[in-house]
């Protein structure tokens, strides 16, 4: 009697909703604020064109984006806490094995190391550890800020609370300096982060690209015949 033959597994692909709708609003929301901080606080530190009020308006404009922009770090804060699995700070922070092991994988992929990409649902390693760096440059941005602005608020406004936050990073110069070096940090950041979607998004075809707007990415699952 002859054997049955196996049938060749097959691949699958599961719907799963990995990006909540606070985590992709917040997503936008500092991608928006990044843009317009990175334009008007370029122009305030050198400004490049004058006319009448145009400086009051373009600070008032950058004021106004910094509100928002603090806002959306405070929910990413609240959302590591209160968001899925996928949006927990134990996918931002690498101190388990298993998030170690991600974070070697996808490092050796970036950096063509390693043919083979990580397939994670969420953040893998390096981008979870990326994305973790990329929030605490963002406080340091608002805290930065904060001590900034004390120079123009009045005497007698709430935000001379802040002026403490001068020494701390060494003076208004340093401050500054810090500051417009964290715009930097930002505006690179966006470019890469760009370049590692198209990336995966090329190698994987899991959804990556268009998961930040439907918050559904899939994944693979092989399916073998029954032994």
């Amino acid at each position: 009697m002859s054997a049955v033959p196996e049938t060749p597994d097959t691949i699958s692909l599961e719907r799963v909703y990995v990006w909540e709708l606070p985590l992709r609003l917040v997503h936008w929301l500092i991608f928006l604020s990044v843009v317009v901080l990175s334009a008007t606080g370029y122009y305030i530190g050198n400004p490049f064109f004058s006319g009448p009020l145009v400086m009051a308006r373009i600070r008032t404009v950058h004021l106004a984006t910094s509100i928002i922009f603090t806002l959306a770090l405070l929910v990413r804060v609240y959302w590591a806490f209160a968001g899925n699995r996928y949006a927990k700070w134990s996918e931002l922070i690498p101190l388990s094995g298993r998030r170690l092991k991600s974070l070697w994988k996808s490092t050796a992929f970036y950096t063509f190391l390693s043919r083979e990409p990580v397939e994670y649902l969420g953040h893998n390693g390096l981008a979870g550890l990326t994305y973790a760096v990329i929030y605490f440059v963002g406080f340091v941005m608002v805290a930065t800020g904060l001590a900034l602005y004390t120079v123009d608020a009045a005497s007698n406004s709430p935000m001379q609370f802040f002026a403490f936050l001068i020494p701390l990073f060494g003076g208004l110069q340093m401050a500054r300096l810090i500051h417009h070096i964290g715009m930097w940090v930002f505006l690179l950041f966006m470019v890469a982060h760009v370049y590692f979607v198209v990336l995966y998004s090329t190698v994987e075809h899991l959804g990556i690209f268009d998961s930040i707007l439907s918050g559904f990415k899939f994944e693979a699952r092989t399916k073998g015949p029954k032994r």
